[in-house]
């Protein structure tokens, strides 16, 4: 990914957040037959390794999973993006010399992918990822309370995902490479938004 200097984002702690939040990744590998990609739902285990570990699952019948990776698969989580139009630079009424852009947040996280099958290693990913995004919910729904035979069985359908990271590339692009002006501009007209997405990335701008 290409990321220039003022957009780089080094700071762990965000970067895992942003990875948090996303929820759905894109896992990317390449293989003999070309790149293959499927959009899956990752949690990060913060605690495992210096960058942490990604775990998720896909189906069984997904081809993906028995194509042997070729080097280190990618996992491609996005954050707040937002697009922004030139009519709120100071520019646009001195000398009509600005363009649109679009603001974002963009994770790559990079790792030897690993697929297993184990029935307790399969049952653990999936419980944590339920528990993960049932924790908010009023009456959180948990995987014991759908019937042991039931899980079982749909523990069979699916193959598990272990990227262990290795290194990462993240870039946050929010306007740091305009003047202090422009980024104010931006982050108000963002900030009076109805879209919640626009709202999000204007959250992200420093003034």
């Amino acid at each position: 990914m290409y990321i220039p200097p003022a957009f780089r984002e080094t700071e762990l702690p965000f970067i895992q957040e942003t990875m948090r939040t996303a929820g759905l990744a894109n896992l990317v590998t390449a293989t003999a037959n070309g790149l293959v990609c499927t959009p899956l739902p990752l949690f990060l285990d913060a605690g495992e390794g210096e960058m942490g570990t990604l775990y998720g699952h896909m189906a069984k019948a997904n081809p993906h999973w028995k194509e042997e990776p070729v080097g280190e698969a990618m996992a491609i989580f996005m954050g707040p993006d937002a697009y922004v139009t030139p009519s709120w630079y100071e520019g646009k009424s001195l000398d009509g010399k600005v363009v649109p852009t679009w603001n974002y947040v963009a994770i790559h996280s990079y790792g030897p992918v690993e697929f297993f099958h184990d029935a307790d290693r399969l049952l653990s990913v999936v419980t944590r990822l339920t528990d993960r995004h049932e924790a908010s919910r009023p009456r959180p729904w948990a995987v014991d309370d759908a019937p042991a035979d039931f899980i079982q069985a749909q523990l069979r359908g699916i193959v598990g995902v272990r990227l262990p990271i290795t290194r990462i590339d993240a870039k946050r692009k929010m306007s740091q490479n305009r003047k202090m002006e422009d980024r104010a501009a931006v982050k108000e007209g963002l900030s009076a938004s109805a879209d919640a997405g626009d709202r999000q990335a204007a959250a992200l701008i420093r003034v």
